[in-house]
């Protein structure tokens, strides 16, 4: 007589979907709700482009890459709990590191004229190295100490970049972006993508898709490996992780260095796609609105990165169509109304900010799942 184990292969006995091992809890996609939610999400994102009109195609494609950058943050501040406001120095270092190796060598700024394959990943690891920097000082403070001090890095940021004008432009002035063609493909021209004549807009969205989704899954194995768990443990109790052998010095370098990686790829092609920049575009308010973006979307998540990064994006066409139906908002900069359309945006931002915060601190993605679980025990949702 023969004993058979209860436990097969995908879980327990009459119960498929459950959990026996560590590596099926932590798997990239890990239940079929997920898979097919994924096919869905992305089959639709590669039809969109042939669906909606260019001039919004643009504002996707800007906001798919911003996420890349929100993604970057999080996993310093929402994964390792280093709370950082230097994000837009290591933003505008890797936009002037593209645009100077990736720009016209005949221009009135510096600029070498190198592939997009170069340019780009180059971007990345100048910041890193900036990152690198910045790590030990983050293992010697924390919280609003840490915060000011990466603040500190943004001004300086700003005056360098400001008198820097053989590399920037200067102020007023500013730079193009880098050319962005890759493997023969112009993606600042209309022209033909894989067969199919395409419009500028509809090839930048794809560029920035895939972009995305490949940074989205590095973003995920980074927060799902022992690096991520490591990251975590520090955010909860740094001294506790120390305690359990966790290398504190190692491993907040190492989240400032990835955080700082994802920023420079993220501001070499985003103002590759924008055209031209100046100094001022690399403020404490882009810092802030990275915040923002983890803080309205989801700390500690790579889907709340996404969803904050996108709905900021798409904050000045929402500003724009409500002042369309309300009479006291302007459209136009200099007024007319009692408020303009850009004071709304700045209100409707900040409302956000603390709405979140006070409300629902997971933001849109505790939303989602809030949403998620009810239909999931519905009609025993109580």
């Amino acid at each position: 007589m023969s004993i058979t184990s209860p436990f097969r292969r995908g879980g327990l006995r009459g119960r498929p979907l459950a959990r026996t091992d560590y590596a099926q809890d932590i798997a990239l996609v890990n239940t079929p709700g997920k898979r097919r939610s994924l096919a869905v999400i992305l089959v639709l994102s590669f039809l969109l482009p042939f669906l909606v009109a260019d001039d919004l195609l643009q504002v996707l494609a800007l906001g798919m890459i911003s996420a890349v950058g929100a993604i970057g943050l999080n996993l310093v501040t929402g994964y390792a709990g280093q709370v950082s406001l230097g994000h837009a120095f290591f933003i505008g270092l890797g936009a002037y590191t593209g645009a100077v190796l990736g720009g016209n060598p005949d221009g009135p700024v510096l600029g070498y004229g190198l592939p997009m394959w170069i340019w780009l990943p180059a971007a990345g690891v100048v910041a890193a190295v900036a990152g690198l920097v910045v790590g030990p000082i983050a293992v010697r403070l924390r919280g609003l100490y840490l915060a000011i001090v990466t603040l500190g890095i943004v001004f300086i940021g700003d005056h360098v970049f400001r008198n820097a004008r053989d590399i920037t432009g200067g102020s007023g002035v500013g730079r193009r972006g880098a050319d962005l063609e890759l493997f023969g493909i112009d993606f600042a021209q209309a022209g033909p993508l894989l067969g199919i004549e395409m419009s500028r807009e509809q090839k930048q969205f794809f560029l920035g898709l895939v972009f995305l989704i490949v940074f989205a899954i590095i973003g995920r194995n980074i927060a799902r490996s022992g690096v991520g768990r490591a990251f975590g443990a520090i955010r909860d109790r740094d001294v506790a992780a120390a305690v359990i052998g966790v290398a504190l010095t190692k491993y907040k370098v190492m989240a400032f260095a990835m955080s700082s990686f994802f920023a420079g790829v993220t501001g070499a092609l985003y103002f590759a796609v924008v055209g031209v920049f100046e100094p001022g575009a690399f403020s404490l308010l882009l810092s802030i609105q990275y915040l923002a973006m983890i803080l309205i979307g989801g700390v500690a998540t790579i889907s709340g990165s996404i969803m904050g990064a996108m709905f900021i994006a798409l904050l000045p066409r929402i500003s724009t169509e409500i002042a369309h139906y309300v009479p006291l908002i302007s459209t136009s900069a200099v007024g007319g109304g009692l408020l303009t359309v850009f004071q709304l945006e700045a209100i409707i931002y900040g409302a956000l900010i603390v709405f979140f915060l006070v409300f629902e601190p997971r933001g849109l993605f505790g939303i989602w799942m809030r949403v998620r679980n009810y239909w999931k025990g519905w009609p025993f949702s109580y």
